[in-house]
């Protein structure tokens, strides 16, 4: 066994990695921070970074407010204890910001610069694809960094699920039952906006799990006129007492959409935008599972000297791939399950 594994026999990481075939020293400090948008979850990943490295005798430095508190060299130290009961928690401990000043090379090797002043070799970058772009920016400049998907939006083509989508998922299907039991009462159509940003996953995940009558998301498009004639088809042919239209943000105004579902047809049209609410709450299992999977998993790719990789799950397989290869993927249709949403609509 090696020395390193003392003590810890259920883990064999050899005490040295390869990058190029050659023999490296093993990492002895690593950084992690949380970037872009929070998502629930990442409270989870943040304590399985640390624990997994902990147990392989690295030491942990937590990052505060992302890329922006790197350059500011906000730091702390984290421990076991550090990160003791925050899996149950929502947002990041850490915290969050946006750095758009990161797309300046210069910006980015002042950041590498700060790391190695505090003798962080690596870095693990829990975010969407922007905070992707900024590790892989870091790899070039000499500090190797891991890149977990932690987003709602579920909009990072290289795995099939992210930290914080589920739980999102979660809250806006209970927000959507609510609105279905009110709309029921009163003859009502409720237009949903749900988030997303480009990705209309939410949108699509949450109506085949409501029952909506219209999805409405970037990837199969908006037809105002459409939308009006399915709301009254609804109503007038199949006869429905109330309806769910469930569309994704920055698509159209929903207000004005209810409105004019109000007067197209005989339902009363309401709009609700869910906003961020969605971001906030405790953790699903399934994300804190996943959370503490993707987490051990980042640590072990940089124990085993792998370059600027980026964590997925691909059929419930833990997955690493080239962070360059993932932001280049093309996105998954969903054109299956909008095919299954109007059979069973």
């Amino acid at each position: 066994m090696h020395e390193c594994s003392k003590g810890f026999p259920f883990r064999m990481h050899n005490c040295y990695g390869k990058i190029r075939g050659e023999e490296i020293d093993m990492i002895k400090k690593i950084g992690v921070l949380t970037s872009g948008g929070d998502s629930p979850g990442m409270n989870a990943a943040i304590r399985a970074i640390t624990r997994s490295a902990i147990t392989q005798n690295v030491e942990v430095i937590g990052i505060y407010n992302g890329y922006k508190g790197l350059i500011e060299e906000d730091f702390i130290p984290l421990t076991r204890s550090s990160v003791s009961d925050i899996m149950v928690k929502g947002g990041t401990v850490l915290g969050s910001a946006r750095l758009p000043e990161f797309k300046d090379n210069e910006i980015v090797k002042k950041a590498a610069d700060i790391l190695r002043k505090h003798g962080i070799e690596a870095l693990v970058t829990i975010g969407g694809d922007g905070t992707y772009k900024g590790a892989l920016a870091l790899t070039a400049h000499g500090i190797n960094c891991v890149g977990l998907p932690g987003t709602i939006d579920n909009d990072i083509a290289s795995t099939d699920f992210t930290i914080g989508f589920d739980t999102a998922l979660n809250t806006v299907i209970q927000a959507i039952d609510k609105l279905r039991d009110t709309s029921s009462s009163h003859h009502r159509c409720s237009v949903v906006e749900v988030m997303g940003n480009r990705c209309g996953d939410l949108a699509i995940y949450a109506g085949l799990s409501c029952g909506a009558e219209v999805i409405i998301t970037p990837e199969n498009g908006y037809d105002e006129v459409e939308v009006l004639n399915l709301v009254k088809y609804y109503e007038e042919v199949k006869k429905k007492k109330h309806a769910i239209v469930i569309i994704s943000e920055k698509i159209t105004d929903v207000e004005l959409l209810a409105n004019k579902i109000s007067k197209s047809s005989g339902f009363s049209g309401r709009a609700t935008v869910l906003g961020h609410v969605q971001r906030g709450g405790s953790p699903t299992a399934f994300d804190r599972v996943l959370a503490t999977r993707m987490g051990d998993k980042a640590v072990e790719v940089l124990l085993n000297g792998e370059l600027g990789q980026c964590i997925g799950i691909l059929d419930n397989q833990i997955v690493s791939t080239d962070i360059e290869t993932a932001l280049n993927m093309p996105k998954k249709s969903r054109r299956p399950l909008f095919k299954l949403h109007e059979r069973l609509v």
